[in-house]
């Protein structure tokens, strides 16, 4: 990835520009997450239990609207 200086840009700007286009891309988050070998299994068990927090958060919000 690369940000190119424009004409009569600050150093601070353009890293602004750069810091919001790693982040547009999803580079970091990407680079966190492939830091550890996770196994498929590993990755189902996650996946189940994120599925199982916003399930129970979703039942809490109706509840309390209700």
């Amino acid at each position: 990835m690369s940000v190119q200086l424009r004409s009569g840009e600050s150093q601070d700007s353009l890293l602004k520009r750069f810091r919001k286009e790693v982040i547009k891309t999803r580079i970091l988050s990407t680079y966190r997450k492939k830091r550890w070998f996770v196994s498929k299994s590993e990755q189902r068990r996650m996946a189940k239990q994120r599925a199982i927090r916003k399930a129970r958060r979703k039942m809490l919000r109706r509840q309390k609207k209700a």
